[in-house]
């Protein structure tokens, strides 16, 4: 039986007078894939970034596992829970973000030497597996300024599944992307989907959305305004804004 992995209970977000998130409410099931879609500035971004508290919410529940978090005064005073709660919420961003003076294999092997504290042979074996599964191995030795955009951003998945996170948030990971490489990009993360990871993808990519995704979920002006399976959402969605919406991009 499915459990909800993540549950997200009124989450409101200010950025001082901007009202970014307005009292959202999502659950995501263990092994799902939701598809987070809508304009620029909708608050899409912002709503993976309360996830894993790489923005501070201004308040609600977040609750990650059995993790929960409410969010009011006394947050700072739950930095473990939420040290924890990023632990198990690996994310790859627009950007890559990689060292440029390290070499991918020291990339990828970073965060688990480092944050918690792995030996270099045991995280640089699981490194090499994890390379394997991006296709990206033979490129270890390698620096990112000798790597494409799509093996940049390969890399930067690889390098979040070393800290083996419970759940990945995609952030528009192809919107950096020349197009004749989203295609790499997005395999990579059709495997993920396939092994039964739970996602969280910000796209505009809908036919990966159609293909992979279980949920859309359409945001507008900081609300979740319609979601449903993708034959609904892009066949016959129901709100007026969402049909708007796909019919600018499809």
């Amino acid at each position: 039986m499915a459990t909800d992995v993540i549950t997200i209970q009124q989450l409101d977000k200010h950025f001082g007078d901007l009202h970014v998130l307005k009292e959202v409410s999502l659950m995501v099931q263990s092994g799902e894939v939701v598809v987070l879609f809508g304009r620029s500035g909708s608050g899409k971004s912002t709503l993976l970034r309360c996830i894993n508290f790489l923005e501070e919410p201004s308040s609600g529940v977040i609750q990650v596992g059995d993790l929960r978090v409410e969010v009011g005064p006394a947050l700072r005073a739950r930095r473990e829970k939420i040290r924890q709660i990023r632990e198990r919420c690996g994310m790859v961003f627009q950007e890559f973000n990689l060292f440029p003076h390290l070499t991918v294999l020291e990339n990828v092997i970073e965060a688990p030497c480092t944050v918690k504290g792995e030996a270099r042979e045991k995280a640089s074996k699981r490194a090499m597996v994890l390379l394997e599964r991006v296709g990206l191995a033979e490129k270890a030795k390698e620096y990112p300024i000798r790597l494409s955009g799509g093996q940049k951003q390969r890399v930067a998945i690889a390098r979040a599944l070393a800290m083996e996170p419970d759940i990945m948030l995609f952030d528009e990971p192809t919107s950096a992307l020349d197009p004749e490489l989203i295609g790499e990009v997005l395999a990579a993360m059709r495997d993920l989907a396939r092994d039964g990871m739970t996602m969280i993808v910000v796209t505009h990519e809908m036919g990966f959305a159609r293909e992979v995704a279980n949920r859309m979920v359409f945001m507008h002006e900081g609300q979740l305004v319609e979601e449903g399976p993708p034959s609904q959402i892009i066949g016959s969605p129901a709100d007026e804004r969402t049909r708007r919406f796909l019919e600018a991009v499809l």
